[in-house]
C-alpha cells in the first residue's frame, strides 16, 4: 500500500476501535530533549527515578523500536457525566473511576497493530501507553492531537484534556500530521487554582508538590504541610483540568470500561480506612487505584479524615494500630488533629 492509503486505513480503523482522536508523527529524535533534561536536573521528577532512566530511548523512539519510522498517536476520552464512585465528600481523580486505562488502551492498541499488519508487511512495531520510556504528550502534540498546556496536560480544541494517550511505534512510513498549536494564550487559571503550587511556572510541574504524586506515587509519610494540602483528595487530583476553559462543557467519553466502579468502593470513609490488603486487591486490582497500593490508599484515607472530619474516631483508632507504620502514623496524626479541634471548640464555648 502507499503511505497515504496505509495512513488513511489505520486512522479509520483506530476510530472504529473507539479511539476519539488519532494522528501520526514522523519518528525522529525529540526536538526539545533539553527541556526534559532540564526538568530532570531540577529534580522535578521527585522520587520517580524511573523517569530519568533510559534517557536516549525516551527521547528517540528509534532506540526503543529499531527501524521505527512513524508514531501513531491515539486519544481516548475518559471524562464522565455525574459523580464518581467514591464515598460522599471524598475526591478521586476521574481517570481512576473505572477500569485501569492501561488495560483498555493496550487492548485497542494491540488490535490496531494487528490490523495494520494485515494491510502491509512494513507495518510492525510495539504498543505503548504510559508504561515505557515514551514521551506520550510530546508525540501527541507532534501528531496534531493537541498541545501541551500550561498545566502540562495534552489539550485538544474539541475534546479538552480528559484524554488517555497511547502510541504505536511502527516501522511503516506513514504520512505525518501537522503538529498541534498552543492555544493557552494569556490564561493562567490552572497555575492560580493548583492547591499546592505544583505548577511553579507555565508548562512546568514540580511533581513533589503535586497532589497526584503525593497520593499515588509517594507512599511513605508526608509532611504536615503536605497532608494539609491534600484536602479531601483520596487519589489523584483534577483541579488543573477542572478550571481549564477548554474543558468547560466538554464532551464525555462513551467507553463502557471507564464507567464508575461503584461496587468496588465502601459506602463511607470508615470502610476505606478498614480496607485490608486482601480487600484492596479484590476491590481495586483491575483499576488505576491499584497503583497506590494498600499502604497508599489507607494512608490517604486517614489524611482525608484528619482534614475533613469525615470518618469516625473508632475507625481512625483501628488504623492507628495498623502494622504498617506509615498507615498508623497518618491515622495517629489525624486523631491528634481531631482532638486538637475538639479542645479548641471546648475553649470557645
Amino acid at each position: 500500500m502507499t503511505p497515504e492509503a496505509l495512513t488513511t486505513a489505520v486512522k479509520s480503523h483506530a476510530l472504529d476501535l473507539g479511539f476519539d482522536v488519532v494522528g501520526v508523527a514522523a519518528a525522529d529524535r525529540v526536538s526539545d530533549a533539553s527541556r526534559l533534561a532540564d526538568w530532570l536536573n531540577r529534580g522535578h521528577h521527585a522520587s520517580m527515578d524511573w523517569m530519568a532512566s533510559y534517557f536516549e530511548k525516551r527521547v528517540d523512539p528509534r532506540e526503543l523500536v529499531p527501524g521505527c519510522r512513524s508514531v501513531v498517536c491515539v486519544g481516548l476520552l475518559y471524562r464522565q457525566s455525574g459523580g464518581g464512585p467514591q464515598p460522599d465528600g471524598v475526591a478521586v481523580a476521574t481517570y481512576a473511576w473505572g477500569e485501569d486505562y492501561h488495560r483498555v488502551l493496550k487492548d485497542k492498541l494491540h488490535a490496531l497493530l494487528a490490523y495494520g499488519r494485515t494491510l502491509d508487511a512494513s507495518f510492525d512495531g510495539r504498543a505503548f501507553t504510559d508504561s515505557a520510556p515514551v514521551m506520550d504528550k510530546y508525540w501527541a502534540e507532534r501528531a496534531g492531537l493537541g498541545w501541551r498546556g500550561k498545566n502540562t496536560n495534552l489539550i485538544n480544541v474539541d475534546l479538552g484534556s480528559f484524554l488517555f494517550l497511547g502510541e504505536l511505534l511502527v516501522t511503516a512510513t506513514l504520512v505525518p500530521d501537522t503538529p498541534g498549536i498552543d492555544h493557552c494564550g494569556t490564561c493562567t487559571r490552572c497555575l492560580e487554582a493548583c492547591p499546592t503550587g505544583a505548577l511553579i511556572e507555565p508548562y512546568v510541574l514540580d511533581s513533589a508538590r503535586c497532589i497526584a504524586y503525593q497520593t499515588i506515587e509517594h507512599r511513605d509519610e508526608l509532611s504536615a504541610e503536605e497532608e494539609d494540602g491534600l484536602g479531601n483528595w483520596l487519589f489523584g487530583c483534577d483541579v488543573c483540568q477542572d478550571v481549564c476553559p477548554w474543558n468547560h462543557d466538554g464532551p464525555v467519553g462513551d467507553e463502557p470500561r471507564f464507567e464508575p466502579r461503584r461496587e468496588a468502593w465502601p459506602s463511607d470513609l470508615d470502610g476505606v480506612l478498614g480496607v485490608t490488603e486482601g480487600d484492596f486487591v479484590s476491590r481495586f486490582g483491575d483499576t488505576a487505584i491499584e497503583r497506590t497500593r494498600y499502604r497508599g490508599l489507607v494512608r490517604n484515607a486517614a489524611i482525608v479524615a484528619g482534614n475533613t472530619g469525615l470518618g469516625s474516631t473508632s475507625a481512625l483508632e483501628r488504623a492507628a494500630a495498623d502494622s504498617d507504620p506509615v498507615v498508623a502514623g497518618a491515622a495517629m496524626r489525624a486523631l491528634d488533629r481531631r482532638r486538637l479541634q475538639y479542645t479548641e471548640t471546648d475553649q470557645t464555648c
